[in-house]
């Protein structure tokens, strides 16, 4: 079994940044590639952003310059960093590993963390 946890939600306002962390497995067979995806209330979960375990990485059009997700091998995390935080990117945000498929489908995901709470103020 893969374990994801999450950490690094919190409340910032319009305009500001936070950074989230998933702790993933040190190696695994079973994994190709993370991803964050956020679910806001009422709305479908949907893909943020993805890095492959030897690719690069890749983000939805709506976060694409103010979003990085990066891995670090070291700590072995995959963090995502976003800037400029908008008010309907409140939500939860899960972290997610698999071993492939569409990058933006949460069905191709075989793990999934516990998610951590977004919130951004206007």
């Amino acid at each position: 079994q893969v374990q994801l946890v999450e950490s690094g939600g919190g409340s910032v306002q319009s305009g500001g940044s936070l950074r989230l962390s998933c702790a993933v497995p040190g190696s695994s067979a079973r994994i190709n590639w993370i991803a964050w995806f956020r679910q806001a209330p009422g709305k479908e979960r949907e893909g943020v952003a993805a890095i492959f375990i030897r690719g690069n990485p890749v983000y939805a059009d709506s976060v694409k310059g103010r979003f990085t997700i990066s891995r670090d091998s070291a700590k072995n995390t995959v963090d995502l960093q976003m800037n400029s935080l908008k008010p309907e990117e409140t939500g939860t945000y899960y972290c997610a590993a698999g071993l492939g498929g569409v990058w933006s489908r949460p069905g191709d995901y075989s793990y999934w963390g516990q998610g951590t709470q977004v919130t951004v103020s206007s």
